[in-house]
């Protein structure tokens, strides 16, 4: 069966998402093609022991690692993506991410652009997703043209009490940016929203934010359910002239003049791969030899802090962030990372990551004295940090770095916790299979030799060919990517409308 279009975008994630409403006032017919379905409301969706003890919607998608085990990556296929569960932090990467800088392990490499290039696009993406947040005294704050749209979600007492002592500490505590709509979630179920699906409009997900205004135009169509082999070209190779995806068992083509891929990290570089032919021998728009490479994850650790005279009485926690220790720590002289809290940890959640088998009632009593803290660093692009293709399975060879400024930022973190009165605080840095946060392996840039797409996220080898999703990130910087991903896919849209 075959179809015609425009433009077709793979994907409804964040990056897909951001281009369709970015172009759907163009008036070209733009289809949108998603392997998964409408996320449906279920008693399920604010249940913690079925979330996060029976991984009721866990995906059961294997991926394996080249020492050939199997895992599962964590990825979620629905319309919207993984923002459906994201924790909708919405960062700007900060002025000294764009440029290049030392790190204990390594040298960020810097982008093609600056800062103050993006910085509209990141007005633009702030409006989209209705963020959350204030220019506060952060000192990583990189200027704003304008104030955010809306205020920050508030503290809840016991969040309020923890800023207060963490400025006496000496931290400088500030709101987190954030894409909730907060008495709208919070009618639904008194739950945090962090890890938790999105069944309603609380959230602003791709979904509810950017996809719902593309599809309010008529030329912009959603298929569900649709899952894409493979892009075909012309005989030159410099064009693609369909999109092969299964639908219901039935394989389709569809025809268009533009394509962009926002699969997301791996699965954009996998569908490339997977792409391949006589004129893209090693995957479609691959000349560099970059497709697939420099995979890059974030440094990631979990921080439990105990107060047995403060019982945390919140229900979403999750609304400071500090960043004293992002830029050169005075200690060890380099960047370190990022410090912001997690969803409230209920007994259960507790329950479901506790290290060995433990009863409800116990992790009830900890879970009511605990204040749940995540913490990142930024992981360096490694060329041997890739994604691959092996017999139709994605394979996946994380080289991770720069943990030894990872490690620098707990122990900085634990004295800041302990210093603001905390006499107790437990670390977990999570394995090299855990895959939140995937960017890199498509990167962005000037150069065709080195890079993947150019400074419009188009490729440099297929000239109606885009990527708009964390795959161009020619770094990761130490903060949530997802608003970077969107300013770059909402400023993609402007050139392909050109």
């Amino acid at each position: 069966m075959t179809q015609t279009a425009d433009i077709v975008i793979i994907g409804s994630g964040i990056g897909g998402a951001s281009l369709a409403s970015s172009l759907a006032p163009s008036g070209r017919r733009i289809v949108i093609l998603e392997r998964g379905d409408f996320l449906r409301d279920a008693p399920q969706a604010r249940d913690d022991i079925e979330i996060f003890q029976k991984g009721y919607y866990r995906n059961t998608e294997e991926w394996f690692g080249t020492d050939g085990q199997s895992f599962l990556p964590g990825n979620y296929y629905y319309v919207g993506g993984n923002s459906k569960f994201f924790g909708a932090v919405m960062f700007r990467y900060r002025k000294e991410d764009f440029r290049p800088r030392s790190h204990m392990d390594g040298v960020s490499p810097g982008w093609p652009i600056s800062y103050d290039d993006l910085s509209p696009w990141y007005d633009a993406a702030e409006a989209v997703f209705q963020v959350r947040g204030s220019i506060s005294d952060d000192p990583t704050e990189p200027p704003h043209s304008e104030p955010y749209g809306y205020p920050p979600v508030p503290d809840e007492p016991a969040i309020a009490a923890v800023r207060k002592r963490l400025e006496k500490a000496g931290i400088h505590p500030s709101p987190l940016p954030l894409a909730i709509d907060i008495e709208t979630w919070l009618r639904r179920a008194k739950t945090g929203w962090d890890a938790f699906p999105n069944t309603g409009k609380g959230k602003i997900d791709a979904e509810v934010g950017p996809l719902s205004r593309a599809l309010a135009h008529e030329n912009v169509s959603l298929i569900t359910g649709a899952n894409v082999l493979r892009l075909e070209t012309d005989a030159s190779g410099r064009r693609v002239v369909a999109a092969i995806f299964t639908k219901d068992g039935v394989e389709h083509r569809i025809s268009a003049d533009t394509f962009a891929v926002a699969a997301g990290a791996v699965q954009s570089a996998a569908l490339l791969l997977r792409s391949a032919n006589s004129a893209h021998p090693t995957g479609l728009g691959n000349s560099s030899d970059q497709l697939g490479r420099n995979f890059m994850n974030h440094n990631t650790s979990a921080m439990l802090t105990f107060d047995p005279l403060a019982p945390n009485t919140s229900v979403y926690q999750k609304t400071i962030t500090f960043n004293d220790f992002y830029n050169e720590d005075n200690e060890f002289g380099f960047p370190l990372g990022n410090v912001q809290l997690l969803g409230h940890i209920t007994g259960n959640i507790l329950k479901a990551n506790f290290p060995v088998p433990a009863p409800a009632w116990f992790t009830r009593v900890l879970a009511r004295y605990a204040y749940g803290w995540f913490l990142t660093s930024e992981d360096l692009p490694n060329p041997e940090s890739r994604v691959m293709v092996r017999d139709g399975r994605i394979v996946m060879n994380w080289v991770r770095s720069n943990m030894r400024a990872h490690e620098a930022l707990i122990k900085k973190t634990r004295a800041a916790m302990r210093k603001a009165g905390f006499p107790i605080v437990l670390t977990h840095t999570f394995g090299r299979k855990t895959t939140s946060h995937q960017c890199g392996t498509a990167r962005l840039g000037n150069d065709p030799k080195t890079s993947v797409v150019n400074l419009d996220c188009r490729s440099h080898d297929v000239e109606n060919l885009y990527v708009t999703d964390a795959s161009i990130l020619p770094t990761s910087a130490a903060v949530n990517p997802a608003l970077t991903v969107a300013a770059l896919a909402i400023k993609a849209g402007l050139s392909i409308a050109r």
